[in-house]
């Protein structure tokens, strides 16, 4: 059983019923709509697309939001693509949308203008996720204008990313347009919100006002590396979004933050995603490189819950093949990660965390996997009405399967992100005898449990209400 979790994106080259279908028999976990390309039509029709493929194959997979962000872009083009090359001479003009070509080129947000003057968006500036570097010569404030040299030349595309490192503070945390989202979000059935560009944790928090679903955190920017430990601790989960990370910080940096941050959101009993360019030679290639497989792993040997891809899956030429090479990868990598020393010594870290003083369900957490080690159960079952038990339970790596129960279907699919979590549907119940002895024989039921098998059981007082778990019982399947 792979416990390992894999994000994929859904794109032009996977939004076909046909290919969603393959995409979940080859291990889809969690599904990614990218909300910063594409119709709120298309996204609702994706979505209803991966419900259905999900349960033709009897397989509980998530949908995750990822949210656009105060990520600045250019206007459109006129051609959709324009070569620009080393030397060229390029003007930015800001507060506009009018279509650009290769002198002249929009960004709508009106303040780059300003910033770049004051010098707080630095001297360069890059397109095409770090590809195209410009140089600042002129800026222009009362024109709204900045003429840029090209240093890096290359391809750049109708409304692509511009990075600008530097801290923008005019820019909104939380964009109008971003909430707008999350109410579609929720009305086609998403799962999970991914807010990009995080700086600190108050950016978690405005989203928080707004939403029930679980938060990732994106961290993407310098600003988020420095206040990662609060931004995890507001976050329901994490992800490091080595992209634009790669763009805001030096390159070198990144394997060191990337593992600084993995560790964390483990001690925090927070899952974490590992993302972008890691099949990248799948997008046209049927194999990835070595590099990149020992790339997938060595995340794994991080701690990763899971392991997202990008391009590979929403515009690659193998799709199907990224997910399945990327299950690979996970299952041989498995064999060989230290869960039980990761177990002992997570337990330690999560169960003494002063943010939870006297909480039971950490306790309970603790007791679970101890015993399921002691005394060689087959399985961990967790009724759960939100998900937190389950995600406590999987922050401390049992090496036996986990499986959570939850009359919520919501909260199934939101467990496909945790590692080692398989979820599925329970009726709910008031009285917690009944509670764990139908969550046993659900088990059995699905075939997950043999009988006669030993297994440990988390539950509550009162049953029927979330944050209660307070019990762990062992018993005979």
């Amino acid at each position: 059983m792979r416990r390992t979790k894999i994000v994929a994106t859904i794109g032009p080259a996977s939004d076909d019923p046909e290919t969603l279908a393959r995409m979940v028999e080859a291990g889809m976990d969690v599904a990614r709509l990218n909300f910063a390309h594409g119709t709120r039509e298309e996204k609702a029709r994706t979505a209803a697309r991966i419900h259905t493929a999900a349960d033709r194959a009897g397989r509980q997979v998530a949908i995750l939001q990822d949210l656009p962000g105060p990520k600045l872009r250019i206007g459109p083009l006129h051609e959709d693509v324009v070569e620009l090359k080393a030397g060229d001479s390029l003007t930015l003009v800001c507060g506009s949308e009018e279509p650009g070509d290769a002198s002249r080129v929009s960004v709508p947000w009106e303040g780059l203008a300003s910033a770049a003057a004051s010098g707080a968006a630095g001297e360069e500036l890059y397109l095409a996720d770090g590809s195209v570097r410009l140089r600042i010569e002129a800026v222009r404030e009362a024109e709204c204008e900045i003429d840029v040299a090209v240093e890096v030349g290359g391809s750049i595309a109708s409304r692509q990313g511009l990075n600008i490192p530097g801290e923008l503070d005019e820019l909104p945390a939380v964009p109008e347009e971003d909430i707008e989202l999350i109410r579609f979000g929720e009305s086609i059935g998403v799962d999970l919100v991914a807010l990009s560009f995080v700086r600190r944790p108050e950016d978690v928090d405005e989203v928080r006002r707004h939403t029930r679903s679980p938060l990732i955190a994106k961290i993407e920017k310098p600003q988020a590396v420095d206040n990662v430990e609060g931004i995890i601790r507001a976050s329901d989960c994490v992800m490091v979004a080595r992209g634009d990370l790669g763009i805001e910080l030096r390159i070198e940096d990144v394997p060191m933050v990337q593992k600084r941050v993995l560790a964390l959101a483990g001690k925090l009993a927070r899952p974490s995603i590992t993302a972008t360019q890691m099949l990248e030679a799948m997008i046209v290639s049927s194999r990835p490189t070595r590099a990149e497989v020992t790339d997938v792993a060595n995340a794994i040997l991080d701690g990763t819950d899971a392991l997202m891809l990008s391009q590979e899956t929403a515009v690659g030429n193998h799709p199907v093949g990224a997910v399945a090479m990327m299950a690979s990868i996970a299952e041989r990598t498995e064999r060989e990660a230290p869960y039980e020393d990761w177990n002992e010594n997570r337990v330690r870290r999560i169960t003494s965390m002063d943010d939870n003083p006297g909480d039971p369900a950490y306790t309970v957490a603790y007791n679970a996997c101890a015993a399921a080690r002691q005394l060689d159960l087959s399985a961990l079952i967790i009724p759960t009405l939100s998900g937190r038990s389950a995600r406590l339970v999987s922050a401390h790596r049992p090496e036996v399967p986990i499986y959570a129960l939850s009359p919520g279907r919501e909260t199934v699919r939101r467990c496909s992100l945790m590692w080692g979590v398989q979820g599925a549907r329970m009726k709910r119940h008031e009285v917690t005898e009944e509670l764990i002895a139908d969550a046993v024989a659900r088990v059995v039921e699905l075939g997950w449990v043999r009988r006669g098998s030993w297994v440990g059981v988390t539950a509550g007082l009162p049953s029927g209400r979330p944050g209660t778990t307070s019990l762990f019982q062992v018993q005979e399947a």
